[in-house]
């Protein structure tokens, strides 16, 4: 089972930028597609972006297009957040999640995640 650590989050104005890295352990994730997924307070849980397990595509949610890039490296076995323009609505606890099943080339909201982190908190202020 692999395990997964997000850090990078915290208190950022409007407008600005956050990085948010998901570290795993337990095993690799070089082969599994991996999605960040955010739940703000009294809000169902909501996938913001997935890649795929070669890196070669990306889905985002509509609100975050264009503001957030995911990415990920497989030698370190980290797969990063980088979130630019933040806004309020933006802030919510981030988890990063890993597919259920390997080699997957598809990156959308199709996959089933199996492996959650504990997440971390972004806020955003006005």
């Amino acid at each position: 089972q692999v395990q997964l650590i997000e850090s990078g989050g915290g208190l950022a104005q409007a407008g600005g930028s956050l990085r948010l890295s998901c570290a795993a352990s337990g095993r690799t994730i070089d082969t599994y597609a991996m999605a960040w997924f955010r739940q703000a307070p009294g809000k169902e849980r909501e996938l913001v972006g997935v890649i795929n397990w070669r890196g070669t595509a990306t889905w985002y949610t509509s609100s975050v297009k264009g503001r957030f890039t995911i990415s990920r490296d497989n030698i370190k076995n980290t797969v990063s957040l980088q979130m630019n323009s933040l806004r309020p609505d933006d802030a919510a606890v981030y988890y990063c999640a890993a597919d259920k099943d390997p080699l997957s080339d598809y990156a959308g909201p199709n996959l089933n995640f199996a492996s959650w982190g504990q997440g971390t908190r972004v806020s955003v202020s006005s």
